[in-house]
């Protein structure tokens, strides 16, 4: 299976922030960063992964083993399109917008 380079654009809450900041900073390493947002955690990274909907249900898995009342909005960006999340359900696909350069 191919690998792809994707971009995580990310918000996290949770009812134990810390337990899950800890487990947010291990998943993206050093490819990312997690700051504190107005409701949780906002996360940016880069990271490799056969799809986008592998990628976010490893990434909700890990963080749910932390704080089972956690909630992932995840935006996976590559090859021109990005997908959409919420929790383990894709909200839906589309091209990358032109006008914000983002990828």
């Amino acid at each position: 299976m191919t690998e792809h380079r994707y971009r995580l654009s990310a918000r996290v809450s949770s009812d134990a922030p810390e337990r899950v900041r800890a487990v947010l900073e291990r998943f993206v390493g050093g490819g990312g960063t997690v700051r504190r947002g107005p409701d949780g955690w906002e996360v940016e990274a880069e990271l490799a992964g056969a799809s986008a909907r592998d990628l976010n249900r490893a990434l909700l898995t890990e963080l749910r083993r932390a704080e089972k009342r956690t909630r992932l909005r995840a935006e996976w960006s590559a090859d021109g399109w990005v997908e959409r999340f919420f929790d383990y359900v894709p909200k839906g696909r589309r091209p990358v917008p032109e006008a914000t350069g983002r990828r």
